[in-house]
């Protein structure tokens, strides 16, 4: 519609700058021709002042017709200037008017009728105001209320899922090792994920954030963080980000365990869990920092508070200490991380090592510290392939995922006291994706706590011990993502766990998973 009017303005300009020109010719001739008849009038008898000369009259003459000249150039300008608006306005009006679907409307046809391209321009914004409109009422509709001016989104993942197991598991429908006994067939939606997701106001320079995760996978009297149909808290994080740092309190897998194995069927328990992958969920504050070495690589600097968890050992149903052994301590644990990144947001390479230390002290008044150094590697090895691996090396590590279950054991020497169980073990993971909807995975982890301590533990207190002497995984599966919002998933899983007595128990798991994002 601007166009039209400036279109229809300029064309009316054109149109007035030809009539002045037209009339400055006219005036110019009109002062030549009444040159002759004033000078003729001034030869008369009654005429006092002298007569001009041929000179005089010659100059003035010439300063006329040059200050004329210089006039009608002004217009000339004046007039191409126009010519080019016009132009640029027609080619505008061209372009809107083959967007919208309506002939564009020369110059002409412009004078002759303006109001047809202002209407078919008032039509156009009639036709995006009513669009705008039923956004806006379908935004009304579904946006989240909030007591402050900060948008709110909800997430989440609606989780259907089957599972076959051939021999008995901890948890049937997201299992993490193999007990002795006959298997399960099943289908669950417990592991449904809903999410939500914040940002707040500017504080010190710094955007914040928030979000949270929350399923349906609790029990608080399971260590095995089995279902009871209760809404569980996932993760949780708060963080104030500056441009290369960011201090954040979160409840989420330890720093020194920055990846995970990919799954859709395993949530619960994330993939390989209580098998090489340190995932237990846990409160820590901390701050992370990047330095650029080149435009395509930076290291990433990360230390932290932690709080750990006190699993249960398996089988066990008592409720645990509303203080954990970490908190009777009067000191939290510590954890500190170093990377090296390459790539846009270190997304081709990155490798890390890292440090935990922990003092715990037991309800019993014994006292010993948990310890840990991990390393980390993640690597796009071409186009379509990435390997993920992660390792570790420390003691009493069930607060951290590991240590099947364990922090520490009795032994005799020579009065029954307590001394922290040893541990290593990690996974790695090799990713292929076919394409933008297809990726097939498939990874192996392991938990090997130390045999002879084990061993030494069982002698020492003739009771068998409680935890889990070795548990490995090996999985592989195949997403598939159609869209944007449908998963679609199939995944076979093989575990293997040993106990301080008798045979390795084997299961063989088949799960499928379908979920929908929202």
């Amino acid at each position: 519609m601007s166009a039209n009017l400036n279109l229809c303005k300029l064309t009316r300009i054109f149109a007035s700058t030809r009539q002045r020109r037209r009339f400055v010719l006219a005036a110019a001739l009109l002062f030549f021709c009444c040159q002759g008849g004033f000078v003729r009038a001034q030869d008369g008898p009654a005429q006092q002042t002298p007569p001009e000369s041929i000179e005089q009259k010659v100059e003035r003459l010439t300063a006329a017709v040059a200050q004329a000249q210089a006039q009608m150039k002004t217009y000339q300008e004046q007039l191409l200037e126009l010519q080019r608006q016009l132009t640029a306005l027609q080619q505008q009006m061209a372009t809107e008017a083959a967007s919208s679907g309506v002939q564009p409307q020369t110059a002409n046809a412009v004078k002759a009728n303006p109001t047809v391209g202002n209407d078919a321009s008032l039509e156009e914004i009639r036709e995006r105001q009513t669009i705008e409109e039923s956004q806006i009422a379908t935004h009304d509709l579904t946006k989240v209320e909030t007591q402050s001016k900060y948008p709110l989104k909800v997430s989440g993942l609606l989780l259907f899922n089957g599972f076959v197991n051939t021999r008995q598991v901890d948890i049937s429908a997201s299992p993490a090792y193999s007990v002795a006994g006959s298997g399960s067939t099943g289908f669950s939606m417990r592991q449904t994920v809903l999410g939500i997701d914040a940002r707040g106001p500017h504080l010190f320079n710094a955007t914040s954030h928030a979000d949270l995760r929350v399923d349906f996978f609790a029990n608080g009297t399971q260590s095995n963080y089995a279902a009871g149909g209760l809404l569980r808290l996932r993760t949780a994080h708060a963080a104030l980000r500056w441009q290369k740092t960011e201090a954040f309190a979160e409840l989420d897998r330890s720093i020194l365990e920055p990846n995970e194995p990919s799954s859709l069927v395993a949530l619960a328990q994330p993939e390989l869990a209580w098998a090489g992958n340190l995932w237990n969920w846990n409160p820590q504050i901390g701050i992370s920092h990047q330095i650029e070495v080149t435009a395509f690589s930076r290291i990433k600097l990360q230390s932290a508070l932690i709080d750990t968890s006190d699993p249960l050992p398996p089988g066990s149903t008592s409720g645990t200490s509303s203080v954990t052994q970490t908190e009777r301590s009067r000191w939290p644990g510590t954890e500190a991380r170093i990377a090296y990144q390459r790539g846009e947001n270190g997304t081709e390479t990155e490798i890390g090592v890292g440090g935990y230390f922990s003092p715990h002290r037991t309800s019993n008044g014994n006292s010993y510290d948990a310890w840990a150094t991990t390393i980390d590697f993640r690597s796009s090895l071409t186009k379509y392939l990435e390997i993920t691996a992660n390792a570790y090396r420390g003691q009493a590590l069930a607060g951290l995922g590991g240590g099947g279950y364990v922090n520490y054991y009795y032994y005799e020497s020579p009065n029954a006291t307590i001394r922290a169980l040893d541990d290593v073990g990690g996974w790695a993971q090799l990713k292929a994706t076919a394409s933008q909807r297809l990726e097939i995975n498939t990874g192996y982890g392991i938990d090997n706590p130390f045999a002879h301590e084990i061993a030494e533990a069982y002698v020492a207190s003739g009771t068998t011990y409680a935890g889990l002497a070795r548990n490995r995984s090996f999985f592989s599966n195949v997403i598939f993502s159609p869209s944007a919002y449908l998963l679609f998933s199939l995944e076979y899983r093989h575990l293997w766990t040993n106990y301080s007595t008798g045979p390795t128990n084997f299961s063989d798991v088949i799960g499928i998973g379908v979920g929908y994002k929202f």
